[in-house]
């Protein structure tokens, strides 16, 4: 399940369990949509709850994130996980965006809010 809150320039992001196909369908319909009537946007994503990550779903971000690489402006990713870090990691190969990982959510959010 996903939450999006979509605020100013920033589309926030929590997963809760498994980060479905569906659930980043409606995440990239929900940046899209910032990006054409608002210009670049940042992202946060909170995975802290997220349960797991399918395959695709990682392909689509990848895809997405190349897709959409000068429509980012900073991706911030909370976790404790190795893994999502890595994952965050690699997407950040794809976009000049900054990409951060933190481990803190209000630190998180500082960040990717400041201008």
């Amino acid at each position: 399940m996903v939450t999006i809150e979509v605020r100013n320039h920033l589309v926030n992001v929590a997963v809760l369990g498994q980060f479905t196909l569906a659930d980043f369908n409606e995440l990239e319909e929900a940046v899209m949509y910032k990006i054409r009537f608002e210009g670049r946007v940042n992202l946060l994503f909170d995975l802290r709850d997220m349960a797991r990550l399918t395959l695709d779903v990682a392909w689509e971000e990848i895809k997405f994130a190349r897709a959409h690489r000068f429509d980012l402006w900073k991706i911030a990713v909370v976790t404790d996980s190795q893994w999502i870090a890595w994952s965050a990691w690699l997407t950040s190969l794809f976009t000049p965006a900054e990409t951060q990982v933190f481990n803190d959510y209000n630190l998180a959010s500082e960040w990717v809010s400041a201008a």
